[in-house]
Order: structure tokens, then C-alpha cells, then sequence
């Protein structure tokens, strides 16, 4: 049964409405207003798809784009958070390092137990050196809110952390450039859960090239440990395809049980 506070967020952040994932057709158009979905006839969301057991995903490695310059790499002390912040700053180790205004570190509770991994940073993001920011961190806010939990209290940092000219999605040695920071982050955090934000992020970590429609409909483990992993929509393609949030409802939910067994 939902709390009034959880229908409040869900109201702020446009879902009126709630029904099965499997009734909720995906809309391409930017122009929708508000959900349209069939009407379930109680409150109660009837477990998704996405209450399977944690699978691991199949592995299909994207072919490798190499970079226009050749820079060598440099191996970084990635002990303890100082040093691995430190070490963001300085790293050269790919092209992004010329092009960006700032690296984005990554920002939040250290020891949370819900850690975020969203999409290569955009323009906000680089302007401000924060992951998640602008319209897309304002509507992320009110979801996590949905279920109870601020911003201060998981932590929250980026595929990559320096921002691709133009937006374009990074190239594989982009992303393995940043991959030892994207670690270390996660072994300092050690959290209960990790919420893949977007397609690069959902097929870094997975290593996989499904799409994120297939990828949000089960529950996966990050490869290699026991940390539970969910892939989500972005923000950023919530506020185009409106229809999309009740099915990030359904993993909010999901998220929720996960935290509080």
C-alpha cells in the first residue's frame, strides 16, 4: 500500500496512474503529457518481471574504436578516496581529458549502501562537476524520493568521468580509461545495490550489448562480486518518453525491497 508521501513524489514527478509493466506501451513521441495506462484495480503492483532471481548477463564485447592520439597510460595509486580523487583530476589517459571542462569525480554518501552509475556526464555535468544535474537531476531527485531516500544519502558517479564532445557516447577505450577509477569507487563504497543509469552505463558493467529495454526486465549481480545490480532509464529519457516512468516505478520498487529486506 503506497504511503501519501509516495503518491506526493509520484504525483511530482508525472505518474498519476499505475499499472503492470507488461500493459505500458514504450512512446517515441516527445510530446506525451502523462502516462497513459490501463488502471489496475488496487494499489498493490503485482510483482514485475524483474523479482527473478539475479542472473548473470550474457557477455558480447562491442568492438574496440580506438582513439585519433596515442597517449600513454599511467598506472595510478587508487588506495583510499583522496588518492583516487587525485588521481581523476590528473588522469591524461584518454582524449576526453583535453576536451572536458572538469572531470566528475562523483559525489555523495561514501559508505552508502545504494550506489548510482549514470551515463558519461553532459553539459551540466561538466559545467558544474557534479553527476546528475540540470532537468534530468531535478526529475532523478523526486523518483529516488518516490521511496523514501535523498540524494545525500547513496552515492553517485558516472561511467566515465569526463564529458565526449558533443555528447556522443564514449569509445570502449574511453570507458576502459576510467574503468580502475570506476572500481576502486565501488570497492571504497562496497554497497548493497548499484542502479546502472542508461545504456553505456547498463553495458559497461554487464559488458554486454543488449539494449536497455531487455536489460531492465531482469535483476543481474555486477560480475565478478555479489552486489546486486538493477538497470534503470535515465532521467534524460524519462522527460521524452513519459510513459517510461511507471515501468522505473516498478524498479524503484524493486530498488526499495532490495534496501530494506
Amino acid at each position: 500500500m503506497l504511503t501519501s508521501s509516495q503518491k506526493h513524489c509520484l504525483k511530482g514527478i508525472g505518474i498519476r496512474q499505475w499499472a503492470n509493466r507488461s500493459s505500458i506501451p514504450l512512446s517515441e513521441s516527445d510530446e506525451a503529457l502523462e502516462v497513459q495506462v490501463q488502471t489496475v484495480d488496487s494499489v498493490n503492483i503485482s510483482a514485475p518481471a524483474s523479482t527473478q532471481s539475479p542472473v548473470k548477463a550474457a557477455v558480447s564485447v562491442p568492438a574496440l574504436v580506438p582513439v585519433a592520439d596515442i597517449i600513454p597510460k599511467i598506472e595510478f595509486n587508487l588506495d583510499g578516496w583522496e588518492n583516487i580523487n587525485q588521481s581523476i583530476v590528473q588522469c591524461q589517459n584518454c582524449n576526453l581529458a583535453t576536451t572536458c571542462t572538469q572531470k566528475v569525480m562523483g559525489l555523495g554518501n561514501q559508505q552508502a549502501d545504494l550506489m548510482i552509475i549514470g551515463e558519461p556526464p553532459g553539459q551540466d555535468e561538466d559545467i558544474k562537476g557534479e553527476p546528475l544535474v540540470g532537468r534530468p537531476g531535478v526529475l532523478f531527485d523526486k523518483i529516488l524520493q518516490s521511496i523514501g531516500i535523498s540524494r545525500s544519502q547513496v552515492f553517485m558517479t558516472n561511467i566515465v568521468k569526463c564529458r565526449p564532445p558533443n555528447n556522443r557516447d564514449p569509445f570502449r577505450d574511453e570507458v576502459q580509461a576510467c574503468d580502475a577509477f570506476l572500481r576502486a569507487q565501488i570497492k571504497q563504497v562496497s554497497p548493497k545495490v548499484i542502479l546502472s543509469v542508461g545504456k553505456v552505463s547498463a553495458q559497461s558493467l554487464l559488458n554486454t550489448s543488449d539494449s536497455v529495454a531487455k536489460l531492465i526486465t531482469q535483476n543481474y549481480q555486477l560480475p565478478g562480486s555479489d552486489i546486486a545490480l538493477k538497470v534503470t532509464y535515465p532521467p534524460s529519457y524519462l522527460l521524452r518518453n513519459p510513459a517510461s516512468k511507471a515501468t522505473v516505478w516498478q524498479d524503484m520498487k524493486w530498488l526499495q525491497r532490495m534496501l530494506n529486506p
